[in-house]
Formats: structure tokens, sequence, C-alpha cells
């Protein structure tokens, strides 16, 4: 199944081998994932993160009465249980498999040593937990503000974007407990959207055949969602904040003597050099970045 279903099926597992888990290989295990498959239950123990590579995967959050929220979709572009590099040993919400696929997993007990032993590990998890819990954010908000009808847009969306085809195998009844709307209305907004062209409906199955007029369509939480993970995560690994900055500062004048200072450095020359401001800028730019996504 490897040859099939590899590693590189999954982007956080890539960037993991690139950020120095030169044995991760070693501790995978790939599984299938069954549509309905919970992987985690509200409150239960966690002993394995989830790295999908064809498998759709949502977090819900229970209510008392037993209903439910989606509050996150997980596909080969991260993995289900950050909370285990948090040491945490269970999780508050529900993870189950909405679209069949196969997924990796990993003991949870590596994932944490490999994130206490490397900082480029550390870097890169936390930066997909901070995507993770924006999501979550847009999605409750999305969930409180917008119509149905925009909802369902974005749903469709989010699950095309990860799919291979622009086909999705789901019911109308499971759309409606993704989005804890009623069956009734999901058929309804799907009807609509089916009349104006935009998708084809059969049993069990809906084919997005107008992409841009559905995401005209979606409320502005797709693009926010899908705009935050882009910028957190499209740099694998983040360089270190010194690159660059021993070339300037070897070719800096030597009477422009440094003074002890917390953040930018500044220098004691009455007027600093083009080379010292230049460094400033540098180390300025490249130090509010790393703040931007730690």
């Amino acid at each position: 199944m490897r040859e099939l279903d590899n590693i590189r099926g999954n982007n956080i597992l890539a960037a993991l081998i690139a950020a120095g888990c030169d044995d991760l290989d070693s501790h995978l295990e790939l599984v299938p994932m069954p549509v309905g498959k919970v992987v985690y239950e509200s409150g239960g123990p966690m002993r394995y993160a989830y790295f999908p590579t064809t498998a759709i995967m949502s977090m819900l959050y229970i209510m008392n009465d037993g209903t439910s929220d989606e509050i996150a979709t997980v596909g080969g572009e991260g993995f289900i249980g950050v909370q285990l590099f948090l040491g945490c040993e269970t999780i508050p919400s529900r993870a189950l498999v909405r679209s069949a696929g196969h997924a990796f997993r990993v003991d949870a007990g590596y994932l944490q040593r490999e994130f206490n032993r490397s900082a480029p590990v550390q870097h890169l998890l936390l930066r997909y937990m901070q995507s993770l819990l924006a999501q979550i954010s847009q999605t409750a908000a999305c969930n409180r503000h917008h119509s149905i009808h925009q909802r369902l847009c974005r749903w469709l969306l989010s699950s095309l974007d990860r799919l291979p085809s622009s086909e999705l195998q789901t019911t109308h009844e499971s759309i409606g407990e993704m989005l804890n709307v009623r069956r009734e209305s999901i058929t309804q907004e799907l009807g609509e959207l089916k009349t104006a062209g935009l998708i084809r409906c059969q049993r069990g199955r809906i084919t997005v055949i107008d992409r841009p007029n559905l995401e005209a369509r979606a409320c502005e939480c797709y693009k926010g969602i899908k705009r935050e993970f882009t910028r957190l995560m499209a740099p694998a690994v983040v360089p270190q904040v010194s690159s660059g900055l021993e070339q300037i500062w070897n070719a800096r004048p030597t009477n422009s003597t440094p003074q002890p200072h917390f953040g930018v450095p500044t220098y004691s020359a009455p007027a600093a050099s083009r080379t010292v401001r230049q460094e400033e800028e540098l180390f300025a730019r490249r130090y509010s970045r790393v703040l931007a996504v730690s």
C-alpha cells in the first residue's frame, strides 16, 4: 500500500521529514478510513495522531443533547491530534471520517518526543496548530452569522479542496449533521444549486460543475480560512532569524560599536551608516515575521 498511498500524500508528513524526522517512516502505519469511523471520541484517550492521505476527517463539538457542529475539516494538508504535543491525553471533540480513504497513524509518544527534541519540528507543528485554531474560530463565526446557503457552499468547496476530483460521495443527511441543519433544508439548498446549474446530484453523489459561481455564493469564510492556512503553512520550514545577517555584520565599519539593546539593535554612531541601517531593517523584518507565526 505504501507505493499507492505514500507519505507525501500528506503535506505535514512530508514537511516533518524535511524538518529532520529521518526515522518517521518506521513509525507510520497505513490504516483504512471508512466513512463514519470515529478515531477520537469526546473526552476519550488519544493513542495516535492521524495524517489523512486520501480520507477527509471532521472535528465535531458534541452538545449535551447529542447535537453536533463541525468545527474543522482535515485532509491531506494536515492531521488530527494536535493536542498530543501539548501534553493532553484526551480531546474535547469527536473526530470522525466523512470521506473514505486512508490515513497514516503515528504513535503519540513518538510525536511528543520529536516535538520536544527538534526546534524545526516544534515550529512546524505549532504553526499548523495556529492554522487549525484559525479554521475553528472562523467556522464558529460562520455558523453564527451566515445563511445555510452560504455555509453549504463553503462546506462543498472545502471538501473539494481535499479531493482529487469534483465529485463528493455524501448524503443530504450527513451534510445536515455536519452543519447542524435539518436534512430537508439541505435538500432544498442543494436543489437551488442544481437548478442554477452549479452542481449535479445523484444518489449519494454531488458533482460540482460550476466552481467559480459556487465560490461566488459562498461566504467570505471560505477564502479567509484558505488564506490564513496558506500564510502560515506555505514555507514548510522557517529559516533561522540570523540567516543573512552574518555577511552584513562582517562587512560593517569597525568603528561602529553596538550598544546593549533588547529588540532591534541601535548603535552609538551619530549617523548610522548604510550598512548599519541595512542590518537593522533586515533584522526587524525577519524578527517581526517570526513573531507573527510563533
